[in-house]
């Protein structure tokens, strides 16, 4: 019954003896909620982007704003599917013999786990790098980052992502029933052959992977602002810095924080084999943590956007009766601010009429 080789009894072996009991009525209702706040965020943070790309059409911006509507849209079907999935199965009072006698539902839920698990993950990471090089090489951002490279981006994760989903299924390896019988997943009990094993190294290998890439551009980017904004004397763009340094750390706190649970519990019992003590209440804890990084992630669009930014300064600056910093004028174009001040720093012709300005001021 436990064998991994026949589909249609895949993983019900587990359903006799489990020792993860979870509140009907409780889980229900977290599923509920989690799917319905999850579609509502992303339906609203993808409104806010596609209303931002009709208004602001230049290269430089559409790029990044193709990614994060990406992002977004993976994030918005995986509540949509996952979710649906998880409370028809909770409905069903989580009967998988009754319903589940093919595998099939079994497989999909699987296939869609994995695939909106990492393609979020891979996302992040190409927007990380996207902004790294938009910041370090404007030019060659400018140049070569159009939206048809873009898109073809966007496509290669899609299907590298897919790919890694049905793999299991291409190699007559089904998706097991978790001992909580309310997902499915790689085989997480009694892992013993190499091939399981390595299902659950590479999905978190591949995660922890992109959440590094994402770490060390994020990381050069914030960086990279941080030395432009104090080299250049000129005030253009500060607006942009504190934005965009604000939200490269949001995303990188919300990514490692929900993430990195789930992908070091997988990657244990990948490592250990069938010595691992994870135990359900664990892997079922470090899911519902994953599950909210698609929860927060277009949260991180939403609120720290410009307006909302200077919303809140002038709220604190009120309640704080600070009077040191100065609040400047917003540009209207973020991206291409911060662009021009990353040319302006970079280029030999700039520097020396920057070095000369004082000299005509003085002259004056």
């Amino acid at each position: 019954m436990n064998s991994s080789k026949s589909p249609g009894l895949a993983g019900f072996g587990i359903l006799k003896n489990t020792t993860c009991h979870t509140e009907k009525k409780i889980s229900v209702f977290f599923s509920i909620i989690f799917m319905t706040v999850g579609i509502l965020s992303n339906s609203l943070a993808i409104a806010i982007l596609l209303k931002a790309y009709q208004r602001f059409r230049q290269k430089s911006k559409a790029s990044f704003l193709l990614l994060a509507s990406g992002l977004v849209v993976t994030d918005l079907f995986g509540h949509l599917i996952n979710g649906a999935i998880a409370v028809f199965v909770y409905a069903s009072d989580k009967d998988w013999i009754r319903f589940n006698q093919s595998n099939i539902l079994c497989s999909v839920f699987g296939i869609c786990m994995v695939f909106f698990g990492l393609c979020p993950l891979f996302l992040g990471s190409v927007m990380a790098v996207e902004r790294c090089i938009g910041v370090t090489k404007p030019i060659f951002h400018s140049t070569k980052m159009t939206s048809k490279h873009v898109k073809m981006m966007l496509t290669m994760v899609c299907l590298f992502a897919v790919l890694i989903a049905l793999l299991p299924i291409l190699r007559f390896r089904a998706y097991q029933i978790q001992a909580s019988r309310t997902w499915c997943f790689y085989k997480t009990e009694h892992v013993e052959d190499w091939e399981d094993r390595f299902y659950l190294l590479l999905f978190s290998c591949l995660g922890l992977l992109a959440l590094a890439i994402s770490f060390l551009c994020n990381a050069v980017t914030g960086i990279t602002l941080l030395r432009v904004k104090f080299k250049s004397q000129q005030r253009q763009g500060r607006s942009h810095h504190f934005e965009m340094i604000i939200q490269l750390l949001a995303i990188m706190c919300v990514s490692c924080i929900c993430w990195s649970p789930f992908l070091v519990t997988m990657a244990r019992i990948g490592i250990n084999e069938s010595r691992s003590k994870e135990t359900c209440e664990t892997i079922l804890f470090a899911l519902r943590m994953a599950t909210w990084n698609q929860i927060l992630d277009p949260w991180v669009y939403i609120l720290l956007r410009k307006a909302v930014l200077k919303n809140l300064y002038k709220i604190t600056r009120g309640c704080c009766g600070a009077h040191i910093i100065n609040l400047h004028m917003w540009e209207l174009s973020s991206i291409k601010n911060s662009l021009k001040v990353a040319a302006i720093s970079e280029s030999p012709v700039s520097s020396k009429q920057i070095n000369l300005q004082p000299l005509s001021s003085t002259g004056h």
